[in-house]
C-alpha cells in the first residue's frame, strides 16, 4: 500500500503516521560524515534481494496506477453514466472499481509480503555477520567494550538500518511515482487549479519543518534517556549489581534516579503526542482548505460550463493523494541519511579487525602429550585504538595513553604431563602469562609454542581443543547444568556427564537437586555456591579432555569442605596433563614439578619448593611472610594462601 495515501478511506493513516516517523528522525544527522564507499557496501547487502526488490518496485507502480485510475473512473461515471442515464455503463464502471479494489488489496498484501521478506532477510544477514565478527574479536575487545552498547549495535542499529532501508525504498519510490502520476493527471484535468493547489503547500510546509525539528530534538533526548534507563536496569538487575545496591543500602536513591529519568520520558511523550496531533491536524487542515478552494473555484467553473462535475470530483480526490507525499519528499534527505548512518555504525563494527586471526596456511596442532613453551616473550596489552571503538565504550574519544610493557623476556617450558606453578605478588604478570597459552593474546616478541608449533601458525580450533582453562571466577551461562557441560562436548552421552560430575566431586549435589542435570544455575551460576560453581566448571573441563590445562586455582574464598572437594577435583583435572597453574595454595606448590616465581613481568626464580626455599630469594620471602604461623613442623595446611592473582 502506497505511503502516499494519507486520506481517503482506511488508507489514510499509513501515509500520515509514516510521515510522522520521518519527522521524528534526527535532523542534525544530515551533518554527519559517512565512511567512503558506503553506498557500494549497502548494495552488496541488498544484492541477494535484487529480484524481490524489482517485484516490489513493479507492485508500487501498479498500486500508483490503480490509485490514479479510480478518480478518472468516478469522473466517467458522473459525466457520462449519470449525466446521460447510461445504466449499463455505470454498472460496468462500478464493477471495474470493485475489481480494481480487490486487485489493489491483493497487490497490497503481496507488497507487504515482499517488503517483510526483504526486511527480515536484511536483519538476519546483518545480525549474523555482526555476531560472527564479534565472536572473533580478542578478549581485549570485551574488556573495554560496554556490553549494552554492543548489544544495542546488534539489535537497535541493525533494526534501524533495515527499517530505514525498506521504509525509504517504499516511501520514496512510491511517493515519487504517486506524486508524478497524480500531478500529471491533475495538470491534464486543470493546470490552473493544480498550480494554485501547489501554491498552498508552503503554507503548511514551513511550520511543519519547525515542528519536525522540535519532534526530532525531543525524540533524540527520549532515546538518550531510554538508553540510560536500559543501562541502569541492566546493571542493577544482575546479581552483582543488585547485591551492591543492597549492601550499600541505596535503593531509594536508585528509585529516585530512575523516576527522574522515567518522568522526563513521560513528559516528552506527552509533548510529542501533542506535536504529532498538531502536525497531523495542520496537514489535514491544509488539505481541507485546498479542497474547499477547489470546490469553490472548480464549482464556479463547473456552474458556467468550463469544467465538468466529474472532473471537479476527480481533482478533489487527487488532492487527498498529494500533500502527504510531497511533505514526505521534502524530508527525504533526513530519511536517507538516517539509513546511511545506521548502516555506517554497523560497518564500523565489521571493519574493526580481530587482533587474533588465523593464517590462511595455519596447521592443526596434533592431539596428545603436549610440550608448552614460551620463548623469550615480551608483551604489552593492546591500546584502545587497536581493539576498540569510542562509540562502543560510550566515550567521545578513545583513551590515547600508550600501553606499557607487561612481560619482559619471559621463557617457560612445561614438559608433557608436567605441573608448572606460577607464584608471585599481585600484579606480577602471572595471569598475563597464562593468557598467552590459550592464545587469548598474541606475544609482542618471542614465541608461544605447543609441541614446537607457534600458536600464531596454528589453527584456532586446534588451540581451543588442545587447551582447557578454569579461571578464578568460573563463568556459567544462565542455562541448565546439562547445557553448561555440553558446551564443552555437545555430543557427550549421559554416562559421560555423570562420570565427569563424579570426578569433579559434584555428582551427589546434582543428584539431590529436583531437576538434576536440568537444573538452571541462574545468572553467571549464582544459584550455586562458589565451590559448587567451580566444580561444575572443572567437570566441564574434564568433559573437554584437553591436553593442556591452564588453571587459576581459586579456593581461597571457599569454606573448608568446599575447598577440599575442589582440591580433589583439581587433582583429577590435572592428572596426566601438562598443567600451568597460578598457585594460591602451598599444597599445590609443593606438588609442582617446577615453580616459576614472577615479579614485575619477569621470571626471577625457577626451581622446586625445596630449592627455592634454600636459595633465600623472593619465594623464600613470600613463604616466610605468609606461612610462618601456619606451616608448623608438619608443613603448611592445604588452605594456606601463597599469593593472589596477578
Amino acid at each position: 500500500m502506497s505511503m502516499g495515501h494519507m486520506t481517503g478511506g482506511g488508507r489514510g493513516g499509513a501515509g500520515g503516521w509514516g510521515l510522522m516517523r520521518s519527522m521524528r528522525r534526527d535532523q542534525s544527522i544530515t551533518h554527519q560524515k559517512l565512511s567512503p564507499g558506503i553506498m557500494r557496501r549497502i548494495r552488496q547487502f541488498a544484492r541477494p534481494y535484487r529480484s524481490m526488490l524489482t517485484v516490489f518496485l513493479v507492485l508500487i507502480v501498479a498500486d500508483a496506477v490503480i490509485g490514479a485510475a479510480n478518480p478518472l473512473i468516478y469522473r466517467e461515471i458522473i459525466d457520462r453514466g449519470i449525466r446521460h442515464h447510461e445504466i449499463h455503463f455505470i454498472v460496468a464502471l462500478a464493477l471495474l472499481v470493485g475489481l480494481l479494489a480487490i486487485t489493489d488489496a491483493g497487490l497490497s498484501l503481496w507488497q507487504r509480503w515482499v517488503s517483510a521478506r526483504v526486511g527480515e532477510g536484511l536483519i538476519f544477514d546483518m545480525r549474523a555477520q555482526v555476531f560472527e565478527h564479534v565472536q572473533r574479536m580478542p578478549i581485549a575487545f570485551f574488556t573495554r567494550t560496554q556490553t549494552g552498547a554492543l548489544v544495542s549495535r546488534l539489535n537497535n542499529d541493525v533494526l534501524d538500518a533495515q527499517q530505514a532501508f525498506t521504509d525509504i525504498f517504499s516511501s520514496v519510490v512510491s511517493n515519487v511515482i504517486g506524486v508524478g502520476v497524480t500531478l500529471g493527471v491533475m495538470f491534464a484535468l486543470s493546470w490552473q487549479i493544480t498550480l494554485v493547489a501547489l501554491a498552498l503547500l508552503p503554507l503548511f510546509l514551513m511550520p511543519a519543518r519547525w515542528v519536525g525539528r522540535r519532534i526530532s530534538s525531543l525524540t533524540r533526548e527520549s532515546y538518550n534517556l531510554n538508553a540510560k534507563m536500559t543501562n541502569t536496569m541492566t546493571e542493577r538487575f544482575n546479581v552483582s549489581g543488585a547485591m551492591l545496591v543492597k549492601l550499600f543500602g541505596k535503593p531509594k536513591r536508585e528509585v529516585d534516579d530512575f523516576e527522574s529519568r522515567a518522568g522526563r520520558v513521560r513528559d516528552i511523550g506527552v509533548t510529542l503526542a501533542m506535536y504529532a496531533r498538531v502536525f497531523m491536524t495542520a496537514l489535514l487542515l491544509t488539505a481541507s482548505l485546498a479542497t474547499a478552494f477547489v470546490y469553490g473555484w472548480g464549482g464556479w467553473r463547473a456552474a458556467i460550463g468550463a469544467l465538468s462535475i466529474g472532473t471537479l470530483l476527480a481533482l478533489t480526490l487527487y488532492l487527498t493523494r498529494l500533500y502527504a507525499p510531497l511533505t514526505a519528499l521534502s524530508n527525504v534527505q533526513v530519511d536517507i541519511m538516517t539509513a546511511l548512518v545506521s548502516f555506517d555504525r554497523i560497518f564500523e563494527v565489521l571493519d574493526l579487525p580481530p587482533m587474533i586471526s588465523e593464517k590462511p596456511d595455519a596447521r592443526a596442532i596434533p592431539r596428545g602429550p603436549a610440550l608448552v613453551e614460551l620463548d623469550h616473550v615480551d608483551f604489552s596489552y593492546p591500546t584502545a585504538e587497536e581493539v576498540s571503538l569510542a562509540s562502543l565504550e560510550s566515550v567521545a574519544v578513545l583513551d590515547q595513553a600508550p600501553s606499557g610493557q607487561v612481560l619482559f623476556d619471559v621463557s617457560l617450558r612445561a614438559e608433557p604431563g608436567q605441573l608448572v606453578a606460577l607464584v608471585g605478588p599481585s600484579g606480577a604478570g602471572k595471569t598475563t602469562i597464562s593468557n598467552l597459552v590459550p592464545r587469548l593474546y598474541d606475544v609482542g616478541a618471542g614465541a608461544a609454542r605447543i609441541n614446537g608449533i607457534d600458536l600464531r601458525d596454528a589453527t584456532l580450533e586446534s588451540v581451543h581443543d588442545l587447551v582447557g582453562v578454569v579461571t578464578q571466577d568460573a563463568h556459567l551461562f544462565h542455562e541448565s547444568i546439562r547445557y553448561n557441560l555440553l558446551y564443552a562436548k555437545p555430543d557427550a552421552t549421559e554416562e559421560e556427564l555423570i562420570e565427569v560430575l563424579r570426578a569433579a566431586q559434584i555428582l551427589p549435589l546434582v543428584e539431590s537437586l529436583p531437576d538434576g542435570l536440568d537444573t538452571v544455575v541462574g545468572d553467571r551460576g549464582y544459584r550455586l555456591s562458589g565451590g559448587e560453581k567451580q566444580r561444575v566448571a572443572i567437570a566441564r573441563l574434564l568433559l573437554k579432555a584437553p591436553d593442556v590445562v591452564v588453571l587459576d586455582e581459586a579456593t581461597a574464598h571457599l569454606d573448608s569442605e568446599s575447598e577440599a572437594a575442589v582440591q580433589q577435583a583439581f587433582k583429577t583435572a590435572l592428572a596426566g596433563r601438562t598443567s600451568i597453574v597460578i598457585a594460591h595454595r602451598l599444597s599445590t606448590v609443593r606438588e609442582a614439578d617446577k615453580i616459576l616465581v614472577v615479579s614485575s613481568g619477569r621470571i626471577v626464580e625457577e626451581g622446586t619448593h625445596v630449592e627455592l626455599i634454600a636459595s633465600g630469594g623472593l619465594y623464600a620471602e613470600l613463604y616466610r611472610t605468609q606461612f610462618a604461623q601456619q606451616d608448623g613442623a608438619s608443613g603448611a595446611p592445604s588452605g594456606a594462601l601463597l599469593a593472589t592473582e596477578g
